[in-house]
């Protein structure tokens, strides 16, 4: 699975992701720190990556339409997060992203289980 993780995740996101066997891209890595959040999910669209992000503006689906996009994936910490609770949000995605396809829905990941919305089918 091809992935953009946004300027909010730090390297052990990238590494819990790699050794799971995604090809993972970041924003600081493309110089896109400060982009918007419309530039970021665009490029996210062009270059066919799911975007991982703790921006709760991308949980909005009248916003960011999911079906627009590959995928998008907002992490829901903790009130008091630690380290710990990242890593344990990065694994949760890692897991369910063997068992199920993101294309085209919104997924967010909380500790231990992940919430999926997808747009309903037009009649």
């Amino acid at each position: 699975m091809k992935l953009k993780l946004d300027e909010n995740l730090g390297k052990r996101g990238q590494s819990i992701l790699q050794a799971a066997g995604h090809d993972v891209s970041t924003v600081p890595q493309q110089q896109l720190g400060g982009a918007t959040d419309e530039e970021l999910i665009k490029k996210c669209r062009r270059e066919r990556r799911v975007l991982v992000s703790l921006n709760l503006d991308f949980a909005n689906p009248l916003r960011f339409r999911p079906s627009q996009y590959p995928g998008i994936a907002v992490l829901r910490l903790a009130p008091k997060p630690s380290a710990a609770n990242l890593t344990n949000l990065i694994r949760t995605l890692a897991r369910a992203l063997t068992g199920e396809s993101i294309a085209g829905k919104l997924w967010i990941v909380e500790s231990g289980r992940v919430r999926v919305y997808q747009e309903p089918e037009p009649e």
